[in-house]
């Protein structure tokens, strides 16, 4: 099991996270989403994330990005873009364009909606099955994961909380990906995100 941690907006957070004994393989900021609050513009996200990494990756979450956003992105320390809203054909020309490693976000409330993972196979490195609340960390029937094949590189997001029990989400996906699950009053809480990556540390042990 592997973990994202997503929606960090300061150095504090973020330096724990590449500094920790069991640092997140992946840790995700939220680039052109203003309705967020975990929101970064684009020059404080030039600041935060000049960093050594470690063994940690970036992911750039992007809504429907045009070629201005993919363009200042493209200069920026990322190896994912984490892509809502576009089509496989969309997504097939920023892949090609871009290089980067990609992580289709499919929002979920029906078994059709989890179908939709087909059309996005050849194109995606990773496919999220999130909730359809985005920035609210709505949930959806995580039981709707078992309509899909274990050889599809599956994360799953909505409404994970930091302490869950992470043994019912081994079957259904290899990476965890948690955002308001480790905040307190809207804020990342370092003592929840330790929780949390404690326990991936123990489930993968």
């Amino acid at each position: 099991m592997q973990s994202k941690i997503c929606g960090v907006k300061d150095s504090k957070t973020l330096n724990f996270l590449i500094n920790y004994i069991y640092p997140p393989e992946l840790i995700g900021f939220i680039c052109n989403y203003p309705k967020s609050k975990r929101f970064v513009d684009i020059k404080s996200l030039q600041k935060l994330i000049k960093v050594d990494k470690k063994k940690s990756q970036f992911v750039s979450v992007l809504v429907k990005p045009d070629k201005f956003i993919l363009d200042e992105m493209q200069k920026l320390n990322f190896e994912y873009f984490q892509i809502y809203n576009c089509t496989p054909e969309e997504i097939k020309l920023i892949k090609k364009k871009y290089n980067k490693k990609i992580i289709s976000a499919i929002t979920v409330e029906t078994k059709e909606d989890i179908l939709k993972y087909e059309k996005y196979e050849d194109c995606s490195d990773i496919i999220l099955f999130d909730s359809k609340g985005y920035e609210k960390s709505l949930e959806f029937d995580h039981a709707l994961m078992e309509n899909v094949p274990v050889n599809v590189n599956r994360m799953i997001a909505g409404n994970i909380k930091h302490n869950d029990n992470l043994d019912k989400f081994m079957k259904i996906c290899n990476y965890i990906d948690i955002s308001g699950g480790v905040e307190t009053s809207g804020l990342k809480d370092i003592s929840k995100v330790k929780i949390f990556l404690d326990n991936v540390k123990k489930l993968n042990d």
